[in-house]
């Protein structure tokens, strides 16, 4: 709480970027495109659902399947690889978890009603925020352009979800002139236990969220501006029915402070620069499961301070963007054992031991016009990395004589060519690209994995990962439709996963044994996507996308949560006033499993979903009334990602209205 306490003081001085920079000629052009951009406020929602959770969101994305451990704070999996080989930022900036069982993905927190889009880009293409293997998701804030005139906006929404009781409120507010502007959200979420097809309640499956997010800009001259964001979010009470124990508090301050501003007629368009502190408090306990033998606390903090600089550069047909990124981040978890009696704690043990990351990177994105048909992108980062572990005896343990610092060096490169004439459009691309070890990786101790039950240790002497990239797509579209079709391949040298050590015993007392990271000589990954869409009738259209991938390893043998071939399909009809959907998910049924990392076959299944939504106007105020099920037939089923097995919602009533003020 220390840590917080001293960034709510330091808030005053701190200041964010606005909108994603523009590149126009004059700064009156610039301003009409940024208003558009800000118009974004609707993109976080799904065809479904008007009140989505971010998870929601991503998880109706091609590129992003998820890791389910409860109802609440899913893992994010782009191109089917963990989150270690992604970066996932808010705003550019580099945000770390505090939980080693990665109960906190930075998707967590933030809410659906503070942000207008979200960016996800493949592979290399995503390494302008950092080194990475899979690519990036950057989280983008609400940002509200100047105005010539003073004006207010804003927008409520409530709702609730008969299945698991879930009831949430969401609100935010914005205002604009030709000189301030001001962005302010709030949203509360309570849930209770879901039940699952089968009518039974999933225990330990509720959770309760608070978040809240304001953002103050003030123009400085015609051509600049400066900018102060803070996020503030709460969950407590969270259960977790995959794992053993549950969250009783996190707490996260996510501030930053920028100044950008616009060039005239110069090959320089824009400089945008920030810093940005933020810090995270998260405190897993099971206090809540008498059932467990002996009791854990496993409390975490993640500390970090960073500076994102970059320029947008224009001539002609070639447009580039040059970034620097930098951060320094304190990550610390801790492990303390006690019998029934919880007056005496009879072990202590750091599972991150006051590890130090510190990171700077130079990027470069160039995209050059060859014709009016054709473009070519390409670009690149280095950048050095450097870890520090204080407490190194710990990893002595396992590897004696382990450096208690090692610096990385990780370069990053990716080129791709796109063709788009009569309706069709064509890209081919590759990238190349070293990541280093996360935290856990490198340096956890003694990380209970309740998915195939090991206990994880870290090798600080591990390699860094490098990544041979390929990919391709192509679509066609016409008037009333389109169809596209998208692959990639990734061959990982160096690839970490953990394999069991035949030394050490596990700590746990519900291991049945110890896994220690390592890498294989190599890992392959396959994506394949496609999607259209087809407007059958003026006001009848539908959509469906279908995805399939493989992953093995060195030995050919299956990588652990790799999505089976899953599809998606709607049929949307709206009529005046009235707008309704019908959709199905679902995914084929598991067969390419891994049992050496917990895995098990998981049969096929299907969702039929429903939705119906009514607009009017309560005064001048635009409403909408929206009534839909999700998993209509209440189907019982578990997926290849839910870890432990734990079973889906099953039917789900939900109702939403919102207000546009």
């Amino acid at each position: 709480m220390k840590r917080i306490t001293l960034a709510l003081f330091l808030l005053g001085t701190l200041v964010h970027a606005q909108t994603e920079p523009v590149i126009h000629d004059s700064l009156d052009v610039v301003l009409d495109e940024v208003l558009i951009v800000a118009a974004k406020k609707d993109k976080i929602k799904t065809d479904l659902k008007m009140a989505v959770s971010v998870d929601e969101f991503l998880a109706s994305s091609e590129h992003i399947s998820f890791i389910k451990r409860g109802a609440y704070a899913w893992e994010p999996l782009l191109n089917n690889m963990s989150t270690e080989r992604s970066t996932v930022t808010i705003d550019g900036m580099h945000i770390f978890g505090a939980c080693t069982d990665k109960m906190d993905p930075v998707t967590s927190y933030v809410e659906s009603n503070n942000l207008s889009d979200i960016d996800i880009k493949s592979g290399q293409e995503g390494s302008m925020h950092g080194a990475t293997v899979a690519g990036s998701i950057d989280l983008k804030r609400k940002s509200t352009a100047f105005g010539r005139i003073s004006k207010w906006n804003g927008a409520f929404q409530s709702g609730y979800e008969f299945n698991n009781n879930q009831f949430f409120n969401l609100g935010n507010v914005s205002y604009s002139s030709d000189k301030l502007v001001a962005d302010g959200s709030i949203s509360y979420r309570k849930a209770d236990n879901y039940s699952d097809g089968n009518n039974d309640e999933v225990d330990h499956s509720q959770f309760t969220k608070i978040n809240s997010a304001l953002g103050l800009a003030y123009k400085t001259s015609a051509l600049s501006s400066v900018r102060v964001d803070a996020i503030f979010d709460k969950a407590k009470d969270v259960g977790y029915p995959a794992l053993p124990m549950d969250l009783s508090l996190s707490r996260a301050l996510i501030t930053s402070v920028a100044y950008k501003k616009f060039f005239e007629e110069k090959l320089l368009k824009v400089w945008d620069t920030k810093v940005y502190y933020n810090a995270i408090e998260h405190y897993m306990d099971d206090t809540t499961r008498p059932e467990n033998l002996v009791h854990m606390d496993m409390p975490g903090w993640s500390t970090t301070y960073g500076l994102l600089s970059k320029v947008n550069l224009k001539s002609d047909r070639y447009t580039a963007e040059i970034q620097l990124n930098a951060y320094d981040n304190l990550s610390i978890a801790e492990m303390r054992m006690y019998p029934q009696d919880r007056s005496e704690r009879t072990m202590f043990a750091y599972s991150w031991p006051w590890v130090t990351t510190r990171y700077a990177g130079l990027s470069m994105s160039n995209s050059y016009e060859m014709s009016e048909k054709s473009q070519l992108n390409f670009g690149g980062t280095l950048g050095v990395n450097y870890n520090y572990s204080k407490y190194i005896e710990f990893n002595w343990i396992f590897h004696p004589g382990a450096p208690q610092e090692k610096t990385r060096l990780l370069p990053n490169l990716y080129a791709s060519y796109q063709f788009n004439t009569s309706g069709f459009n064509a890209s081919i691309g590759g990238g190349y690209g070293h990541r280093a070890p996360s935290v856990s990786e490198g340096y956890g101790y003694y990380i209970y994995n309740s998915f195939d039950r090991y206990d994880y240790i870290g090798d600080p002497n591990l390699d860094n990962e490098i990544s041979y990239e390929a990919n391709a797509s192509a679509g066609f579209s016409h008037a009333k439709g389109r169809i596209q079709a998208k692959v990639n391949y990734f061959y990982i040298e160096n690839y970490i996963i953990g394999r069991i050590l035949s030394a050490g015993s596990p700590m746990n007392y519900q291991s049945v044994g110890v896994k220690g990271y390592t890498s294989l000589d190599f890992a392959t990954l396959f994506n394949f996507s496609l999607s259209g869409d087809y407007a059958i009738l003026d006001n009848l259209h539908w959509k469906g996308t279908l995805t399939y991938a493989r992953g093995l390893d060195e030995d050919e043998n299956n990588l652990p949560f790799i999505r089976p071939l899953s599809y998606q399909t709607s049929l949307h009809f709206s009529y005046q006033k009235f707008g309704f959907l019908t959709s199905l998910n679902g995914d084929f049924e598991q067969i390419d499993y891994s049992p050496e990392y917990g895995e098990d076959q998981t049969p096929s299944y299907t969702n039929w979903n429903l939705s119906a939504d009514y607009t009017f106007h309560i005064k001048n105020y635009k409403t909408v009334l929206q009534v839909g099920a999700e998993n209509v037939f209440n189907t019982y089923y578990s997926t290849y990602a839910d870890w432990g097995n734990i079973p889906r919602m099953g039917r789900n009533i939900f109702t939403s209205l919102k207000i546009n003020l």
